[in-house]
């Protein structure tokens, strides 16, 4: 049966049970599921630094897994900015996907339906703008999209505030949809792995698809755990 790790790129253990939870909902019967934190790190990555931090801290937490367990079938670098997705694919055959990369496409892809058709980002954190716009450029999925909306609270604090997360999201989702020039705003992505439980009552509020992060990272990694060789091994 299809085994599947998740890192959690930063050091916050009750964001890796948080993922663990969602994770394990989305798990087909049999599979088995190894969620791991971050070795060392920010607590909550919102700069440039940390994420940097970050990048070395996922493969370190790779091959302290694979020492101990064996490859997985598949990985989920579970962090809304993917550090250390291009490290890990550098160094291993099992599949790596990141939450900001799988969603970004999924929603590019319902961009791409439509003519002229965009794609919006929500996230908390100002820092990761700029820092968004850059990874849609290497993945090469600038073009559709209109553009990242951030919210003063961190992906943390807004998942200690439920309540005043979910206005505060919906008032940013509005501002995404007011960005769709030349074409319009046809998906928007809410970007976190703090705001798992936050992006599905948002959606009955929005005229278009909005995607989780979490929800759509965790679907194409056990898609990918369940269709990866059997029995694959690696050496750290």
């Amino acid at each position: 049966m299809p085994t599947l790790l998740l890192i959690n790129p930063n050091t916050s253990a009750h964001v890796t049970d948080l993922l663990a939870r969602h994770a394990q909902a989305q798990a087909p019967a049999g599979a088995t599921l190894h969620a791991l934190t971050a070795p060392f790190g920010a607590a909550y990555i919102a700069s440039v630094e940390a994420a940097a931090t970050a990048a070395q801290a996922v493969p370190a937490a790779w091959q302290a897994h694979v020492a101990q367990h064996g490859a997985p079938d598949a990985v989920l670098v579970a962090c809304f900015g993917d550090p250390g997705v291009a490290a890990l694919r550098a160094r291993t055959p099992v599949p790596v996907l990141g939450l900001a990369e799988v969603a970004m496409r999924e929603a590019d892809a319902i961009a791409a339906a439509t003519p002229d058709g965009r794609y919006a980002i929500v996230t908390g954190g100002a820092a990761w703008g700029p820092m968004l716009e850059a990874l849609a450029d290497q993945l090469d999925l600038r073009r559709r999209l209109a553009g990242v909306v951030t919210v003063e609270r961190t992906g943390a604090e807004l998942l200690a505030d439920p309540a005043a997360a979910q206005a505060l999201l919906l008032g940013a989702c509005q501002d995404a949809l007011a960005l769709g020039t030349p074409g319009p705003v046809r998906a928007i992505v809410i970007g976190g792995a703090a705001l798992a439980d936050l992006a599905a009552p948002l959606a009955p509020h929005l005229p278009v698809p909005l995607i989780d992060n979490v929800r759509a990272g965790l679907a194409a990694a056990w898609h990918a755990a369940c269709n990866s060789p059997d029995h694959l091994t690696e050496t750290p």
